[in-house]
């Protein structure tokens, strides 16, 4: 029996854990949550019913993207993402998850926190991590040197969403952020990512059609 992951397509914490799943090539049951009529199956397992959630077989149940993550590299590493994670990767994701994720959440709904505007959410945004990444990336062209490793994939989801919310601003900080925005496009122009964003049902989260992709 596979392993079922619960997931919502769009969902930042969801793509970045599946996108592990897919590197990994390990294949799970999918099943994608419609976030306003949760399935009784997931909020029997989760007590937050947040997603993604991932069963595996023997019935251990883990609750957090990074777990999962986590647990989809200790399968299977082809490119040792785990291995040039090290410190100071897993200071960039708490930075993200704890600091950047709250102000992303200002910054694409202002109306929900309207004790400043818009525009200074997303300038406390971008000097909580889109500038820092920018500085870092301007050197090399991933958090872990020369090859993609976990904290490229933890990120990405979340820096995508800070794009999207005023993609016209965005796209006009071409000189202000080259190496961000390259960084960006290279992976949202992967199968790794394209892959996991398809829109059509599927019985199992596949592993990648090529291989070659997982070491790039």
């Amino acid at each position: 029996m596979l392993p079922l992951l619960y997931s919502f397509r769009r969902c930042p914490y969801a793509i970045r854990a599946r996108m592990a799943l897919r590197y990994a090539n390990v294949a799970v049951a999918l099943q994608e949550v419609a976030l306003r009529d949760k399935p009784a199956a997931l909020l029997a397992i989760s007590p937050a019913a947040t997603v993604p959630v991932l069963q595996l077989a023997d019935g251990q149940v883990l609750l957090h993207s990074l777990d999962i993550m986590l647990w989809a590299l200790q399968q299977r590493d082809p490119d040792d993402w785990l291995g040039r994670h090290g410190s100071v990767g897993a200071d960039w994701v708490r930075q993200n998850d704890e600091v950047f994720k709250p102000l992303l959440d200002r910054y694409k709904y202002p109306q929900r926190h309207p004790a400043q505007p818009q525009a200074a959410y997303r300038a406390e945004a971008v000097a909580a991590l889109i500038a820092p990444l920018e500085q870092a990336l301007q050197g090399m062209p991933w958090l872990a040197g020369a090859h993609r490793g976990l904290a490229d994939v933890a990120l990405l989801p979340f820096v995508r969403q800070f794009a999207q919310v005023d993609l016209v601003w965005f796209q006009a900080q071409a000189q202000a952020l080259p190496a961000l925005q390259a960084w960006l496009q290279a992976q949202l122009g992967d199968a790794l990512f394209t892959e996991v964003m398809a829109k059509a049902p599927q019985p199992a989260l596949a592993p990648p059609r090529d291989q070659a992709l997982a070491a790039i």
